[in-house]
């Protein structure tokens, strides 16, 4: 379970494995800003002592992963959805299960539709459609009102350098988007600290993902194209996409099916709910 540096195009990516190279592999995305870490690691445990080959990784800019300069990144939207597949093949490995959460599930619908040879199946978290819809589908809801006020007038940012306060401000973050089953505050603060102090350049990871061009990666068809098996976790307190999102992630890729997460918020899906999450993950990737 040691770290590994993997190249990856014009970066080093840092990622970490779980489990035996040989049984399925689960390659776990995380969200804008977010390294690894947010995977819990017993999270990753029970997958593999169920026969998974888990994967967890640092985007560009978290972690120990390549950074860049605050507010400058050298690197698109496109850029971090190709990394996600230049690891799995920086690993050696042909075919993947794709968990995505957030922008992970964005990143896991980008690379479902383009490359159905090399994704087994899609597990989409808190997230929403990254493709066009079908013609006259329903408009999705807005996040709701403590997020689109928060989005109107956002708090000046900490010192970034400050460990203490760059903590304290990232466990309130994820207190905001948070439902009523979430980690307890010593639990946010042990994540947050985890991922400070593994991160080379706090500033630029909470920085430069809000700020990066989507780069160019050609339309390759809508939801209703996704051709891979397609499971949708969502959390029924999620205020950056309301249920209404992960219900239409269902309904728009053929043969989707949603698992409701009770009161979990825009996260990573939180202890309390893994009785649920890790049965429906280790289901649903039971084909290589």
């Amino acid at each position: 379970m040691a770290e590994r540096m993997l190249p990856v195009g014009d970066a080093t990516l840092c990622a970490e494995t779980f489990g035996a190279a040989a049984d399925p592999a689960i390659l776990l995305i995380g969200g804008a800003a977010g390294s690894m870490d947010f995977w819990d690691p017993d999270f990753c445990t029970a997958l593999a002592e169920a026969g998974r080959h888990v994967i967890r990784y640092d985007h560009r800019d978290t972690g120990r992963s390549t950074n860049y300069p605050v507010g400058k990144p050298g690197y698109t939207g496109a850029d971090l959805t190709t990394d996600a597949l230049g690891v799995v093949d920086a690993l050696g490995i042909a075919r993947v299960h794709l968990v995505g959460v957030s922008m992970g599930g964005g990143i896991s619908q980008e690379l479902g539709i383009r490359y159905p040879d090399r994704v087994a199946s899609l597990t989409l978290i808190d997230t929403s459609a990254a493709l066009p819809r079908p013609e006259g589908a329903e408009p999705l809801p807005p996040p709701v009102e403590r997020i689109q006020a928060l989005f109107a007038a956002p708090p000046a940012p900490p010192d970034w350098t400050d460990r203490a306060a760059a903590i304290d401000r990232v466990v309130a973050d994820l207190a905001t988007y948070g439902g009523s089953v979430t980690l307890s505050p010593a639990e946010a603060r042990a994540l947050v600290t985890r991922a400070y102090d593994r991160t080379t350049d706090f500033a630029a990871s909470q920085t430069n993902h809000w700020i990066v061009a989507d780069g160019n990666l050609p339309v390759a068809g809508g939801m209703a194209d996704i051709a891979v098996p397609t499971l949708v976790l969502h959390g029924t307190e999620d205020p950056m996409f309301p249920l209404p999102h992960g219900e239409a992630l269902a309904r728009d890729i053929p043969g989707a099916r949603l698992v409701p997460l009770p009161g979990v918020g825009h996260e990573h899906p939180p202890r309390p709910v893994w009785p649920i999450v890790l049965p429906a993950i280790i289901a649903h990737t039971a084909g290589q």
